[in-house]
Parts: C-alpha cells; structure tokens; sequence
C-alpha cells in the first residue's frame, strides 16, 4: 500500500469517530444552551403578563369564568390565564417547563414550543394558573442541519489536514525518497557513489549509514564472488583440457583392447559434457553478476541466418532444415556476445528437440521472435526455464541452455515465453 492511502486510512479512523463525538456534543450543548435562553425569557414574560394582569390591564374575564382563551401578545409569545381552584394550585409545582406541539391560531400552524407553567394570586386570594407559550429549535431541522455543516466540516478538515500532512511527509520524507532512488540505480560491480545522506534527521542518517554499510559488504563479496569464477574457470577448464588430451592420446594408442577403447571413449564423452556443463555454469554466474555490461548495436537476423546454416549442416543426415521468415535485418541494443547466446540456446534448443526430416521454423515480426518446432507432448510451462529440467533427456544436453537464455532476456527487460499449440513447441522472445 502507498503512504498516501495509508495516511488517508488513518486520517478517516482517527477524524470520523472525533467529528462524530464533536457533532453529538455540539448538539447537545446547543440544545441546552437555547432553552436556557429559552426559560429565561419566559420567566420574564409570565412575570411580565402577572404584573400587567393584577394591575387590570389584562381583564382576563374570558379565562375567569372557567374557559381557556389563548392570547397574544403581538410577538411570538403566547399566553393562557385560567382559574383554578385551591386544592388544584396546591397540587401544581410553582414553576414549570415542558415542550409540545402547539397550535397557533394567528400563524394557523403548528409549531414546536416551549410552555412556562406557574400559579398565581390575585389581591382577592383566587388562584390562576399562567401558561406562557413561546417557539422554539425544531430539533429535527436542528438535526439535519448539524449532520449536514458536520459532514462538510469533516470533509474541509480531512482535506485540508491530509494536503498538510503530505505536504509535510513529502519534505520529512525527501531524504528517503533520495536514498530509494539511488537504490533503485544501483547494480553491484558498478561502484556506485555515496550513498545520498544530507539530512539532519537522526533516523535517516543511521539508515543512510546502515545501506551503506550493507552496499560496502555487497560490493566486496560481488569482487570475491568474481575472483571465485575467474579462479574456477582457469583451475577447472586447465585440468580438463588436460584430462582430454590424455585421453585421446590414450585412443590413439595401439596398445588398447577394443573394451578398454570403448571404456575410453565413455570417459572422453563424460569429460567433454564435464567441459560444457562448467562453462555454461560459469557463463549463468557472470550472467547473475553483470559482467557483460557492454553495449552495443547486433543484428540477430544476421546471428539466425548464420546459425541456421551451421545446425543444418550438422544435422543433415537427420533431414532437419531452418526455414527462416525474417527480415533483412533487425538490430537491438544488446551484450554481442549475449546477443548470440541467447538466440543460438533457442536454435540450438529446437534443432536437438526435432525428429528426423522436421523443419525449425524461425520468424521475426516487429519485434517478437518466434522458432517452433515439432514435438509429440507437451513440456512442463512452469518447469521449461529450471536449471538442469529436460522434458526429453538428449545427448550433449546440459539442461542450462534455456535456463541462460532467459537469464539473458531478464537481464535486458526481456520477455521469453513457452507455449505449445498445433503440436509444436513454440519458443517467443519479445525484444525490448
């Protein structure tokens, strides 16, 4: 996962479950603080309306005889004077709130309200009972309006926090991002330069230091490793020359039986597919190892025309021809040397693997390659490119023939693929 999706991520976990908590606690707190208000202004109100009622500027006969008259004050709230008998004012709280649903008849609406409750006396000792109306928070627009400006908030915050943090993840972050790509540049063998560590940040320096230690410690066993082949080659190929010109001088020897002889020629045979297998085994290691770093332009239509030939002279008694469909020329940019290993393995591959009287059909179209050959079954897909794997064991085989060439073609960004259809083998290599 990218940091900026894991930042992300964790912004939304630690943000939503905060503007959720904000939201709710906001609401409620609101909500409290209006009807403070609230009750506030009604106390003054009823205050108000009791001062005015028992100095007679409210007569209030309606409500004196028993029915229940709603008035108004010309603002937005709304009265109710009725009288009530004492054993009913005895039993009623001093002081009371509660909210409903009123009816206002001048609006002719229903609306939320908040309703004062509290009992009075008049000079002649008769009770009242005063309820003062006044609107309020429909709590449900409060709801959706809350909801609505929170998720707005939330999504301003999230943005704004997430540009900030990149932002500052991005300038925390230069001296990493440098030391991944001189990482990503690296090749062993290639002495690179200082690993990048111009930072004042104690952690990027220790991990400036700890991939340059690391970088030091490769390069010295790439070196060994090098020295290690060259050694190999000279000590192994010296010895096996030898043995093989002991034993032909052994078979040009008179003195032999004709078993010893056949025994001799075994052992010649064995020590010739000894010589092949470590070369190819030294040629994979430098392969691994990048020691074919020079470049330049090869053409392979010219590399299959002359391998052609060579293979079908050497397998003219089996009947085996190369039928070639190639340009005149197609040029890449690669190792010549490499160049002619990889594209000689496959060749080689197919006429080895053909039965007698069968054609190694070559062609090159843009940029792919494709030689095919006859074969009864199918080979293993996952298996084809192993080291030592042979579908079908063939004498001379060292079974590293495709295992180079595809470390050849991954070495230049190569695609080399195996498929089998229409009873051939068909070998494709996609040049880069």
């Amino acid at each position: 996962m990218k940091l900026i999706y894991s930042i992300a991520i964790r912004l939304v976990i630690v943000l939503l479950p905060m503007m959720a908590i904000w939201a709710t606690l906001f609401y409620f707190r609101m909500v409290d603080e209006i009807r403070d208000e609230t009750d506030d202004a009604l106390e003054d109100y009823s205050t108000l309306v009791i001062m005015r009622f028992l100095d007679g500027e409210i007569t209030g006969e309606g409500t004196v005889r028993g029915t229940e008259e709603m008035h108004d004050s010309g603002s937005n709230n709304t009265y109710m004077i009725m009288s009530i008998p004492d054993d009913l004012a005895a039993s009623i709280p001093h002081i009371s709130y509660r909210e409903e649903m009123v009816y206002i008849p001048e609006k002719r609406e229903t609306e939320p309200s908040r309703i004062l409750t509290t009992v009075f006396q008049d000079q002649d000792d008769n009770w009242y009972m005063l309820e003062v109306y006044t609107p309020t928070i429909d709590k449900e627009d409060l709801t959706e309006t809350i909801l609505k400006w929170g998720v707005i908030l939330f999504l301003v915050l999230f943005l704004t926090t997430l540009i900030l943090v990149l932002w500052a993840v991005k300038r925390g972050m230069s001296s990493l991002y440098r030391i991944l790509g001189w990482l990503d540049k690296y090749i062993p063998g290639q002495k690179p330069g200082p690993v990048p560590h111009d930072t004042n940040i104690t952690e990027f320096q220790r991990l400036a230091g700890a991939v340059q230690d690391a970088v030091d410690r490769s390069e010295n066993l790439f070196e060994q490793q090098k020295q290690f082949i060259g050694n190999a080659s000279h000590e192994l190929q010296t010895p096996l020359a030898v043995l093989g010109g002991k034993l032909e001088w052994m078979l040009d020897s008179s003195d032999l039986t004709e078993e010893q002889m056949g025994e001799v020629v075994e052992m010649l045979r064995t020590q010739r597919h000894i010589v092949r297998l470590n070369k190819d085994l030294l040629l994979l290691a430098k392969i691994d190892n990048g020691q074919f770093p020079e470049s330049s332009d090869v053409d392979i239509c010219a590399i299959l025309r002359e391998n052609g030939e060579v293979y079908e002279e050497i397998y003219e008694e089996k009947g085996i021809r190369c039928d070639l469909s190639i340009p005149e020329t197609f040029i890449v940019r690669m190792n010549p040397s490499l160049a002619s290993v990889l594209v000689t393995n496959l060749l080689r591959n197919a006429f080895v693997h053909s039965e007698p009287g069968e054609v190694v059909n070559v062609s090159l179209t843009g940029r792919t390659l494709r030689i095919s050959n006859g074969g009864k079954t199918p080979l293993d897909g996952e298996r084809i490119f192993e080291r030592f794997y042979q579908g079908t064991k063939r004498e001379g085989s060292t079974g590293l023939g495709l295992a180079i060439s595809q470390a050849i073609a991954n070495s230049y960004g190569t695609s080399i693929t195996y498929e089998y259809s229409d009873s051939c083998h068909h070998f494709t290599v996609i040049f880069k």
